[in-house]
């Protein structure tokens, strides 16, 4: 279903709105009011050619050639030759929503009208975006200031006819998708390319991408531990609001609430002293370590929310003050550093989930049979599925050491300081891959664990039991495990698992 359509502002775009984009289900169009201060900050640069006054980007040229004047009969050439000469982006392409959410992110940047961009640019933008013509974006090449230089050219291209784009399915030459949609190139003027590429948009846009599916790890996370709970008689008067009161960190208390909820009815878990007096940390310790990944949650949330809605190009336009001014709005450092921070906050999820992966297998730690299998030694039932895991968790810990602490110089030493902020965003995507890869693992073998009780499970539990059983029947004798895996990531990715309404909003 189409919605209603989005009308940027450059001011107002919510975190929550960008997913309908992102899923083509609402069109974007400029709001009045921002088309209103972009026509004023258009007509001040138009001003500055005809007077022929020296600004960064506009007649001049970029980086280390900020001291070279270029004529003004070749303001134009300057522009298309920036953004051919900063196309050289390499690795895979991006994926479709996240170059929809740079394209999205970009264009509300240049709706705050302090980038002096002509209108019908920015719409020309948008009509890629509505007629679902995207840019064919490399992922690598961004040092994160100034602003993600590489990628953007990459998404500017098309637009002058050049490059590829992905089309209904198919890659194509950026000049037959234009044709088909009965679309012509644009030619830049002045600071028009410096004005499209010069911004965080693709780390941003990243982020933006991940944002919805991190946060729904985050439940999935608390519902699927609470299996474990139950598979192993867990004792939940660790989560008693009391405990919680006296440490109110919000991400530790909606974390307790949700496995108590999770739990309601339950009668496969136990109390202090009845199998044992206390739990292992895996059991005991979710609320505090679920909780301090929905904190970084939180200010990852808080930061993007203000990127998504900040002018960050270079020089920026002030046409009531009179003023260009040269500023450093493209460097990506808060987003780099929320991007190393957000990996190291779901490493950890992995890394708790996985702990309670090896204590379902492990005979000794379960009083379950070993691996899960009625026929140990024949079978090896969950054994491997550990391992994976495991695999998966250590492999966060490398990915989880920060790409912010990085700078290399640039730029012939004028730019001396970067973010590295993309570099940190893409590693944050694979974290997030693996973490939804452990969580379906632990899924699987909490469901299997709970075999050997009397599967008497909680409200929201039973729930996700029979999903997961509609999906995967209970392990008789081995099977290809990597197959069972695969149905479980696709159940999480496609929201296919029950969750409560009541349950607290991350």
């Amino acid at each position: 279903m189409v919605k209603p359509t989005l009308l940027l502002t450059g001011n107002t775009l919510l975190l929550e709105e960008i997913e309908d984009v992102l899923q083509e289900k609402r069109e974007v169009a400029l709001a009045p009011e921002a088309i209103e201060r972009m026509s004023s900050s258009r007509k001040f640069v138009e001003n500055l050619v005809r007077d022929g006054r020296v600004v960064y980007g506009i007649t001049t040229g970029f980086g280390k050639f900020s001291d070279v004047v270029i004529p003004k009969k070749e303001a134009l050439i300057l522009q298309e030759n920036l953004i051919k000469s900063h196309a050289c982006g390499v690795g895979a392409p991006l994926t479709k929503g996240i170059v929809r959410a740079i394209m999205l992110l970009r264009a509300n940047a240049l709706a705050k009208g302090f980038s002096g961009i002509r209108v019908e640019t920015v719409q020309f933008l948008l009509q890629f975006l509505n007629r679902g013509i995207h840019p064919v974006i490399p992922e690598q090449g961004s040092l994160g200031a100034s602003g993600d230089l590489a990628p953007l050219a990459h998404m500017v291209l098309p637009m002058l006819g050049l490059g590829e784009v992905e089309y209904k399915g198919r890659i194509l030459p950026a000049r037959e998708a234009l044709a088909k949609e009965h679309l012509h190139p644009i030619q830049l003027t002045e600071k028009e390319g410096l004005a499209l590429i010069n911004g965080t948009q693709a780390m941003a846009g990243i982020a933006a991408y991940a944002w919805k599916k991190i946060n729904d790890l985050l439940l999935l996370a608390d519902l699927i531990a609470a299996l474990s709970v139950e598979a192993l008689h867990g004792i939940p008067t660790a989560y008693h609001p009391l405990i919680q009161d006296v440490r109110p960190h919000p991400g530790q208390r909606e974390t307790a609430e949700n496995l108590l909820i999770f739990l309601e009815g339950s009668k496969e878990v136990s109390k202090p002293g009845e199998r044992r007096v206390q739990d292992a940390y895996s059991l005991r310790c979710i609320p505090q370590v679920h909780g301090a990944s929905k904190a970084a949650f939180r200010h990852f949330s808080e930061i993007l929310q203000v990127e998504i809605n900040s002018a960050t190009d270079n020089p920026l336009i002030f046409p009531e003050a009179g003023e260009v001014i040269s500023g450093g709005n493209f460097h990506g450092q808060p987003l780099g550093l929320i991007g190393d921070y957000m990996a190291i906050a779901l490493s950890e999820l992995a890394d708790i989930s996985e702990r309670r992966i090896e204590r379902l297998v492990n005979p000794a730690l379960s009083g379950l049979p070993p691996f899960l299998t009625r026929h140990g030694g024949l079978h090896s039932g969950m054994m491997i599925a550990q391992y994976v895991a495991a695999s998966l968790v250590s492999e966060n810990k490398i990915l989880s050491h920060p790409a912010s602490v990085d700078s290399i110089p640039s730029s012939a030493n004028q730019e001396d300081h970067v973010s590295m902020g993309t570099t940190a965003m893409r590693k944050l995507l694979q974290v997030m891959e693996n973490l939804t890869h452990v969580l379906a693992i632990e899924a699987i073998v909490a469901a299997q664990g709970v075999e050997f009780g009397g599967k008497r499970l909680g409200k929201w539990t039973s729930r996700l039991y029979q999903a997961l059983r509609k999906k995967i029947p209970p392990l008789e004798e081995d099977r290809i495990l990597h197959e069972d895996i695969l149905k479980v990531v696709e159940m999480i990715k496609g929201e296919e698992i029950p969750l409560p309404e009541k349950v607290p909003a991350v």
